[in-house]
Parts: structure tokens; C-alpha cells; sequence
């Protein structure tokens, strides 16, 4: 199929391999002729060794440093997309006539070697990458614009939003991931009408023995506001408030407003009943549901194998509303980026989106990953087979992209904090604001 932009790479493509035939640096790339692929997998130092598959099949290991593969368009992906990529690479690369190099980095990696590498030089053109990554990419000047409007209506408009920084977007998202209601069908039969039936219960089944943790709330010994964040945006709280654009306004920070104070409140209560428990690290949330000692758990994606593979009869749910305000979780979303030091902009562009944009390759990505597709043709098609991917899918579906902004970073440990004192007794409220001028503070300075 011939794409709309395809027929302006033949020009570029011809120009970009004649200057690479010139070239007299030997970067120790794997070279393809047109119309190929490769695959190359990083180890997780640039000193490390790597191994190259061609389209045709070969693999050769190396021990040399990981530098941009010789081909017109490079890719950086983790192992569990790199596969998937391969395949729409293959044909964008036949269609177009032009040689693509996937080069697989594990994914906590990515950021940080494009960072150093895209200026010398030895950067992709495109990575897949998360969205909250944009506040340190942007600000290193190694992520380009990238225009989504021929695509955006058939994405989540979260999703879209959550590659917004600065009123510019950078990315074309592929996945999105945030929390729900998980819930133990054997020990709960009936879906909650509102958290306070859900404490109700819980509580409940906690009197008579059936379980200890009435619910499991991921807390981690101090405070987990990324976890917490559902109930605070349901009494009216919030972080930071958006532009007209739908930008993050550093400027309106929200953590002692009104509806930010009513939910410290609330998680007092909640403390003080015994529902909130800042003893339940990741592992007791994990141990406690699994185990049938807690009949609801409020956690993500990650956490369903362990369950799975424990043997519960759970459902995925929305968090039912709050004091009958609506829980809108934190998203995170992830999706493919062009690199501002891109040899080819256009080719790179129009690879991400005409090939990655489509339905078949976001289900082909949710199949390589398991997270929802951020595509909502993709994310019908998959939810309609899978209930828990709808219940998450529901449960994210007016939530907050994670800020991507700088300022942030000065959020987590002063809110974690205020958290902390709020469960070891300490007045809510002043808890929080403090917090706030805390965060003010670091802002500014």
C-alpha cells in the first residue's frame, strides 16, 4: 500500500544513502541495501556487545559499542516491542525503498542514551519512549514536534493530551496504563456502588475474620500519592492545573486546594479505620490479595500475572466514586518519538504515522506488551476479548496524564511525606499544606 507522504522519500532516501556512500567514518554499523531491515540488540552499557539480524535471516555478534546502525531510518525500542516494530519496519522499508535498523535498548535506558548520543551524532530517528520522559527531553533539546492531526481523532484524547508539553505535541502514542478497582469475586460477589460501600465491606469482612486488609492500597511505609491519586481527584484535588491548551500550569499548583484538603481528611479517616495501612508495600499488596486475605486491591496492569498465576477469581473495575465525586487516576502513556537530530525527519515522521498509527500495528504492539492500545479502534477490538483491559480502560478513561513538566520532580518526596504524617497522626490538613509551600518553594528556586 502506498502511504500519502511515501512519495517524497524517494529523493531523500537517494540523498541520505549517497551521503553515507561518501562517508569516510566507519561507525561499525550494520550496512543493508535498500529496501532492508535490522534488528540490533544493545546490552545495557555502551560498551557492550551486540547482535545483528538482517531481514534476511543472519545473525552476527559483535563486541563493539553500541552506535546509530547505517541504514536511512534507525529505531530504538525495548525487547518487548522491538519484534513488532520489525514487522512494520520490513515493509516500510520495501514500500519505500529505504533501508530500516531497529536496534533494541533496554527501556530504562533509552532516555538517557539519547540524551548523550543524538548530538554526537550516533542517536535514532525515532524511539518508543514514555511521556513523562518529555519534561527532561525537551529541555535537552533532542525531541522534535510532531504533527498528529491526520491521525489524532482516532486516539484516546488522553493520550494525545499526554504528549502535550508546552502546547507542542512530541509523540504518537501506542500504549496507555493506570490503576483500577481489582476485586475478589469469591470473597465480594457484588461490584461496589461507591468507595464507601467498598470500606463498608471490606471492614466487614475484616470483623468476621474473613480478611486482614480490608483494602489494598499500595502505601510503601511512608505515603504513595500516584496510588492515591484516584481518591484525591475524586474529592475535587489535584496537582497541577492544565492550561487552555491542556497543558500542565506549573504556576497552579494544587495540592492545598480545597478538594487536595478534603482528601487529606479523608485519608485520615481512612488511616484511623485501618483501611489505609502504610505498612502495605508493593509485595504485601501483591501477597495479601493473592493470598485471599484482601478482597479489593486498587493497582495496575502489572500486578494481574501475580494474581493469575495465585489462582484468584478477580474482575478489573473503575474505582467507584467517592463521596460521589468520580476517581480520575494518574495515565501513563507511551508511544514513538522523533528525534530533533533525526538524519531523515520526513522518513522518520512518516513511518511513525502511517505504519505505527494504524490498528493492526497498535493491536500488534498490545499483543507484544500487554498494555492497552491508546488507538481506539485497537483498544475496542482488544477490550471486547479481554475484561480486564476494559475494566482498566474504563477506569483510565477521563484520568490525568502523568505531568510531564520539570517541576514535578519537586512534587514526590514533600507529598510523600505529608502522607507519612498523616498516617503516623498528624493534623491532615497542616500536612499538606505544608507540603505545598515546600513544593512552592523548590519550584521557585
Amino acid at each position: 500500500m502506498i502511504r500519502k507522504r511515501t512519495m517524497w522519500l524517494a529523493p531523500i532516501a537517494a540523498f541520505a544513502m549517497f551521503v553515507t556512500a561518501c562517508s569516510p567514518a566507519d561507525t561499525g554499523g550494520t550496512t543493508t541495501s535498500a529496501g532492508e531491515t535490522t534488528t540490533t540488540v544493545a546490552g545495557t552499557t555502551t560498551t557492550e556487545g551486540a547482535t545483528t539480524t538482517t531481514s534476511g535471516g543472519s545473525t552476527t555478534s559483535t563486541t563493539e559499542p553500541l552506535v546509530r546502525a547505517d541504514a536511512d531510518l534507525v529505531i530504538w525500542a525495548d525487547d518487548t516491542r522491538a519484534a513488532s516494530i520489525q514487522t512494520f519496519a520490513d515493509q516500510f522499508a520495501a514500500e519505500n525503498n529505504v533501508t530500516v535498523a531497529v536496534q533494541e535498548i533496554p527501556f530504562g535506558d533509552i532516555r538517557s542514551r539519547l540524551i548523550t548520543a543524538a548530538p554526537a551524532g550516533e542517536g535514532p530517528d525515532v524511539i518508543v519512549g514514555a511521556h513523562d520522559w518529555l519534561g527532561e527531553l525537551v529541555a535537552a533539546g533532542v525531541v522534535a514536534p510532531l504533527d498528529v492531526s491526520s491521525v489524532e481523532a482516532d486516539f484516546a484524547e488522553a493520550t494525545i493530551a499526554a504528549f502535550n508539553y508546552e502546547g507542542q505535541i512530541y509523540g504518537l502514542p501506542n500504549a496507555i496504563e493506570n490503576v483500577a478497582l481489582v476485586r475478589n469475586v469469591d470473597l465480594a460477589p457484588e461490584s461496589p456502588a461507591t468507595f464507601e460501600d467498598m470500606v463498608e465491606t471490606g471492614l466487614a469482612l475484616r470483623e468476621a475474620g474473613t480478611v486482614t486488609v480490608p483494602l489494598a492500597l499500595q502505601e510503601n511505609g511512608n505515603g504513595d500519592p500516584y496510588h492515591n491519586y484516584p481518591i484525591v481527584t475524586a474529592l475535587g484535588g489535584y496537582v497541577f492545573g492544565r492550561n487552555a491548551d491542556g497543558s500542565y500550569n506549573p504556576e497552579d499548583l494544587g495540592i492545598d486546594s480545597e478538594g487536595s484538603l478534603a482528601a487529606a481528611r479523608y485519608f485520615s479517616e481512612l488511616s484511623e479505620q485501618g483501611v489505609v495501612n502504610i505498612d502495605i508495600l508493593y509485595d504485601v499488596m501483591i501477597e495479601s490479595f493473592s493470598n485471599g486475605e484482601a478482597a479489593f486491591a486498587i493497582t495496575g496492569p502489572w500486578a494481574l500475572p501475580s494474581f493469575d498465576e495465585a489462582g484468584v477469581n478477580y474482575v478489573v473495575e473503575p474505582i467507584p466514586t467517592v463521596q460521589g465525586g468520580e476517581p480520575q487516576p494518574f495515565i501513563g502513556v507511551q508511544g514513538f518519538m522523533v528525534s530533533a537530530f533525526a538524519e531523515n525527519p520526513l522518513i522518520a515522521s512518516t513511518f511513525v504515522l502511517d505504519f505505527m498509527s494504524t490498528e493492526e500495528a497498535q493491536v500488534a504492539l498490545f499483543s507484544a506488551t500487554g498494555r492497552p492500545p491508546a488507538h481506539q479502534a485497537a483498544f475496542e477490538a482488544v477490550a471486547a476479548g479481554d475484561p480486564n483491559i476494559a475494566g482498566f480502560g474504563e477506569s483510565g478513561q477521563n484520568g490525568y496524564p502523568m505531568p510531564a513538566i520539570p517541576e514535578m520532580g519537586s512534587v514526590w518526596e514533600a507529598w510523600t511525606n505529608a502522607y507519612e504524617l498523616i498516617f503516623t497522626g498528624s493534623d491532615p490538613e497542616q500536612a499538606f499544606e505544608d507540603a505545598a509551600d515546600q513544593i512552592r518553594e523548590l519550584i521557585a528556586g
